[in-house]
């Protein structure tokens, strides 16, 4: 099986809307591993891995997310799969 790893910076309004909460949703409903995490710059940070077809649409998902929030850009940056292990989570660092 091959495997896609996406590390993508959320811009706009995206803190205070539930942003995180509704993405772990998202990502587990898809099967995907990695994380997610407000940044102190404003900012969500999230790492999606697993298969090519279900990272991309969480990308693509990424770009307007939940209802409140306002999303103005998503940067996305590939990387090579890591490995990721148990299920998809809020960081909290």
């Amino acid at each position: 099986m091959i495997i896609t790893r996406i590390r993508v910076l959320i811009t706009g309004r995206v803190q205070g809307v539930y942003f995180r909460h509704h993405t772990m949703h998202k990502a587990v409903e898809l099967g995907l591993k990695g994380w997610v995490r407000n940044r102190k710059d404003g900012n969500v940070e999230a790492v999606f891995e697993g298969a090519p077809e279900q990272v991309n649409e969480m990308v693509h998902w990424c770009r307007t997310g939940p209802p409140h929030a306002n999303v103005t850009d998503v940067e996305e940056n590939r990387e090579e799969p890591a490995g990721e292990t148990g299920p998809f989570r809020i960081k909290y660092d």
